[in-house]
C-alpha cells in the first residue's frame, strides 16, 4: 500500500479580487518515501515531471531517496500570464502545459517533457491541424542522422516513441504526443515536441479539438493573488535570463500589489526556485 500525502502545504482557497479567478491552483503535500520508492515514480503518480518534483526537494537523492523521508509533492501552480480560455499554454519554462475552459472546473494541467535545444520548439502560436490515435512515427532527418539505426517509420505500437495519441500542429514536425518512455516527462529530451504521460495524453486528446491554438510561452516567474496574499513561482530554466529582483518587482508593480511584498521573502523565493508557489507578502510567517 502507498504511504498516504500526510500535509497539506498549500490549501485552495477562493481568489481574491485583485487576481484573476483561479489563477492559483491546486494544493502541494508531502509524501513519505517507502522502500524501493523514488522520485521518479513518485512524479508519475502525482502527475507531476520529474524536474518539479527534483526542484521542490534539493535535498533529496531523487533516485535513492531514504525510507521515512519526507518528500514535497509539487501540486500547485500559478497560471502562466498568457493563460486564455480555449487556448493550449505550453509554459516551456516549468515544462507544464495548461487548458482552461476545456471542462467545468479548475483548469487542465499536465507535465510536458520538452526539446534538448531551445530553438527546436519556437516560441509564438501554433495550431492543432490533425489528431490521431496510434500514430506511427516517421524520424526525421535530423533524428535519424543521430541514430542511422532507426528505420524510415515505427509502426502503433508499445514501443512508438509517440504513444498512443498524438495531436501534430501547424509546424508539422512539432507535435503533441504520449511516449513509450515515461521517465521523460518533465526533462529536457525531444527534438521539438512536447511529451506527455500516455494517461495525460488520452485525456488531453479528448479535450483538444482540431484549430485549438497552442501558445508556447517561457515565463520562468509567475505572480498570483489568492485571498489577498501575493505569491511568486520561480522556475530555473537556462533557455531564459534568470528572473532578477528588479525584474519581479516590475512585473509586481505591473499586477498593482508590488507595495504588499516584502522585499527578503521575494530576494529569497527568487534565489530557491523551487517552482512551487511562495507566498512573498510582507506579513507573510
Amino acid at each position: 500500500m502507498s504511504p498516504p500525502v500526510i500535509a497539506v502545504l498549500l490549501a485552495t482557497v477562493p481568489a481574491s479580487a485583485a487576481g484573476r479567478a483561479g489563477e492559483v491552483i491546486g494544493a502541494a503535500g508531502v509524501h513519505v518515501i517507502a522502500e524501493g520508492e523514488s522520485l521518479v515514480e513518485l512524479a508519475r503518480r502525482y502527475d507531476v515531471g520529474f524536474n518539479q518534483i527534483a526542484a521542490a526537494n534539493p535535498g533529496l537523492d531523487p533516485f535513492v531517496p531514504p525510507v521515512g523521508a519526507r518528500a514535497v509533492i509539487p501540486t500547485a501552480w500559478i497560471l502562466p500570464a498568457a493563460a486564455a480560455p480555449g487556448t493550449l499554454i505550453v509554459n516551456l519554462s516549468e515544462m507544464r502545459l495548461y487548458l482552461l475552459g476545456a471542462r467545468p472546473g479548475p483548469p487542465v494541467t499536465y507535465p510536458v517533457g520538452v526539446s534538448v535545444e531551445a530553438e527546436q520548439t519556437p516560441l509564438g502560436v501554433l495550431t492543432v491541424i490533425q489528431k490521431t490515435i496510434d500514430p506511427t512515427w516517421h524520424p526525421t532527418r535530423a533524428i535519424r542522422s543521430e541514430d542511422p539505426s532507426l528505420p524510415a517509420s515505427v509502426p502503433p505500437g508499445e514501443d512508438n516513441p509517440l504513444g498512443s495519441h498524438a495531436l501534430r500542429l501547424s509546424i508539422p514536425t512539432i507535435l503533441i504526443h504520449g511516449t513509450d518512455r515515461p521517465f521523460g516527462v518533465g526533462r529536457k529530451v525531444t527534438h521539438g515536441c512536447v511529451r506527455l504521460y500516455p494517461e495525460d495524453m488520452a485525456e488531453l486528446y479528448r479535450l483538444v479539438r482540431v484549430g485549438t491554438p497552442v501558445r508556447f510561452v517561457r515565463e520562468p516567474l509567475k505572480v498570483g493573488v489568492r485571498d489577498g496574499r501575493v505569491l511568486v513561482e520561480v522556475h530555473d530554466d537556462d533557455a531564459a535570463p534568470a528572473p532578477t529582483l528588479a525584474g519581479a518587482v516590475r512585473l509586481l508593480r505591473a499586477r498593482g500589489v508590488v507595495q504588499r511584498v516584502g522585499l527578503r521573502k521575494l530576494r529569497e523565493a527568487l534565489g530557491a526556485r523551487t517552482g512551487l508557489p511562495v507566498d512573498v507578502t510582507a506579513d507573510a510567517r
